[in-house]
Parts: structure tokens; sequence; C-alpha cells
């Protein structure tokens, strides 16, 4: 049965920087797609980044979001089995519960939808003060 967790979620204040976590167990995805979505109160999940298995020759490539392009990074360490989410730059508006999704395909040109993606975490909550 594969289990997505998550942890680092808190308070921080506007400026600040968190790291978000999520272990995945039951399989690997190391050829597939994670990403980061969140949802902040009375509006849609949306995507935050993720990172996609393109194949043997390109390896895997990292896309965010417009509105955490360049303060937001996406990594994965396949031996700890473990996806990060670095948030920097944290402003009032990134307030939202971050969930980490997977899919065992490589969703280039997919990566967006949540609707392809298979498997979820409980997520964690960060909340930025102004």
């Amino acid at each position: 049965q594969v289990q997505l967790v998550e942890s680092g979620g808190g308070l921080v204040q506007a400026g600040g920087s968190l790291r978000l976590s999520c272990a995945d167990s039951g399989r690997t995805f190391s050829s597939g797609t994670m990403a980061w979505f969140r949802q902040a109160p009375e509006k849609e999940r949306e995507f935050v980044a993720a990172i996609v298995w393109i194949g043997t020759l390109f390896g895997r490539r990292t896309f965010y979001g417009d509105s955490v392009k360049g303060r937001f990074t996406i990594s994965r360490d396949n031996a700890k089995s473990t996806l990060y989410l670095q948030l920097n730059s944290l402003s009032p508006e990134d307030t939202a519960v971050y969930y980490c999704a997977a899919s065992g395909r490589s969703l280039a040109g997919n990566y967006y939808y949540r609707r392809n993606y298979d498997y979820w975490g409980q997520g964690t909550q960060v909340t930025v003060s102004s």
C-alpha cells in the first residue's frame, strides 16, 4: 500500500523559509512524477511544483507554478524515498495546506493537473504571518 507522509509545515514570518518533506513508501516513483500542490481556504487546490522523469536521455526535470517560480525549489532524494520542497521568501499569500502527490507515470506535459495523480498525502499546514 502506497503512503505519502508530509512534514515540515509550521508558522513562519513573511520573508522566512521552510522545508517540507514527503516520505513515500510502498513503491518507487523514481521513473514517475512527484509534485506539490497547495490549497488555501476557500480556494481550489493549485499546482506548486513537480519533478518529472523524462527518460534516460534527459533524466528528471522540474517545473514550477508562476507564483512560486524563483522562490521554491523541489528536489528528490531517491535513497531516502523523500521528496522535498524548499520554500524561501515566503509571503502571507503562501499560506495554505501543502500536499504531496505522486504518479507512477511520467506526466511530462500533464504534471499541472491534479486529476493525473494517483496518490496523495494528508497535507501539512504552512502559515505565513505578516
